[in-house]
């Protein structure tokens, strides 16, 4: 039996639950060549672990060769406006560029400065649960997930809470481009997106040069002045960055960890019988339902695997939610254990491209989580959710809840 078969990221059905799908993929071998998307597929945990570290792979390939020399075609010209934002991110930037811009940015995700915005995070999560109880209920992503990160991130950045409401959807059509062969209507969607969000923070950059203020941007700002090499590019690129990646973690982690509790009710009443399994319970909803399902690298230099030699200029997909629940590294891994504690799951990558707002994340995720359950112990499910229909960053469409 072909060990794709039941690889399909485009099947509704495959999105809802991939995890038999990866299973298979991991029982037929370590590697495996993927058609549709052009991608080798690699399924295990120590697979995917070493090659998030290996030198020979990189988000880009730019910083070594030309799109002929690498055997690509280069994206149409009309998509260029997404491909100059994404490509001059932190995300997508490899060594040296990537060194000193992460440099720079990493000064405002220092434990200090998370730690002092315990204070903000906590009141900003006690302010939505008063509202979702007011209200009765509602869509616990709409209501709690989304509106956290995204006041957090926007507040450090220095974005008029006026302007917060146009950060998502910009963000949302940004990332349909992070899905395996994008329509043409996602990337005219992430085209305007990026041409708009691009605009909106020239203005806010040129703001703060005239009038600079204790912020994010602010700072990005003073640094370029002071001689740190920031290009105005470079900061419009990752300020998009931060406020896409600062929340869509935050919220798919939250959505899609609140539907697996509900599933498992003897979980969720562990947790709210000890408050103290919390730190160790949101490391295992990370774990469990994987919030970056797949993470692509370029293949710089040869590489090999199990004997199967992949050649430079390939594409491999790292699928981190296959890695997070591998038998090899995980007792049980199909089984929720708000317990666990041995749990070195891959969510939040690896290596120089590890996720620089981890901290921010979890100290959101604590916050809301920690509200619900204390705040709310009737919380409960009002109907069955929908998946998005996206694959690589894959969260649910609403939560519906009562309280």
């Amino acid at each position: 039996m072909d060990a794709n078969a039941g690889f399909d990221p485009w099947s509704p059905q495959f999105v809802a639950d991939p995890y038999p799908g990866y299973a298979r993929l991991r029982a037929a071998g370590r590697v495996h060549w993927y058609g549709p998307s052009r991608q080798w597929l690699v399924p295990h945990h120590e697979d995917v672990r070493t090659l998030l570290r290996d030198r020979r792979l990189g988000r880009t390939y730019l910083h070594r060769f030309s799109h002929e020399e690498f055997g690509r075609t280069a994206p149409p010209a009309a998509h260029e406006p997404f491909y100059v934002l994404n490509g001059h991110g932190l995300l997508d930037l490899e060594p040296p560029d990537h060194t000193r811009i992460r440099r720079l940015v990493s000064k405002a995700f220092t434990p200090r400065t998370v730690e002092n915005l315990a204070p903000v995070v906590a009141r900003l999560a006690r302010e939505l649960v008063d509202d979702l109880l007011a209200a009765g209920g509602g869509d616990l992503i709409g209501a709690v997930a989304e509106p956290l990160p995204v006041a957090v991130i926007a507040e450090m950045l220095g974005i008029p809470a006026a302007d917060r409401r146009l950060l998502r959807p910009w963000s949302a059509a940004i990332c349909g481009m992070y899905e395996l062969n994008p329509d043409e209507e996602s990337a005219r969607n992430a085209v305007r997106a990026s041409l708009d969000f691009s605009a909106y923070l020239r203005e806010l950059i040129a703001d703060r040069r005239a009038r600079p203020g204790d912020d994010l941007i602010s700072a990005l700002v003073l640094a370029h002045d002071e001689g740190e090499r920031l290009t105005e590019q470079e900061m419009v690129s990752t300020c998009v960055l931060l406020l896409n990646a600062g929340h869509e973690a935050t919220v798919n982690t939250t959505g899609n960890g609140w539907w697996a509790l509900f599933r498992h009710p003897g979980q969720l009443a562990a947790l709210r019988a000890d408050p103290g399994l919390l730190p160790g319970a949101i490391e295992e909803l990370m774990r469990y339902d994987t919030l970056l399902q797949l993470f692509e690298r370029w293949v710089l230099d040869d590489i090999e695997i199990a004997g199967t030699v992949i050649p430079r200029g390939s594409e491999v997909a790292l699928l981190f939610g296959s890695a997070n629940r591998d038998p090899a590294r995980f007792p049980a891994p199909d089984r929720l254990d708000v317990t666990r504690t041995d749990n070195p799951h891959l969510s939040l990558g690896a290596g120089i491209h590890y996720c620089l707002g981890a901290p921010l994340a979890r100290l959101e995720l604590l916050a809301s989580f920690g509200e619900l359950l204390r705040r709310v112990p009737g919380l409960r499910l009002v109907a069955e959710p929908e998946w998005k229909p996206g694959f690589v960053i894959r969260g649910l469409r609403e939560l519906l809840v009562e309280c």
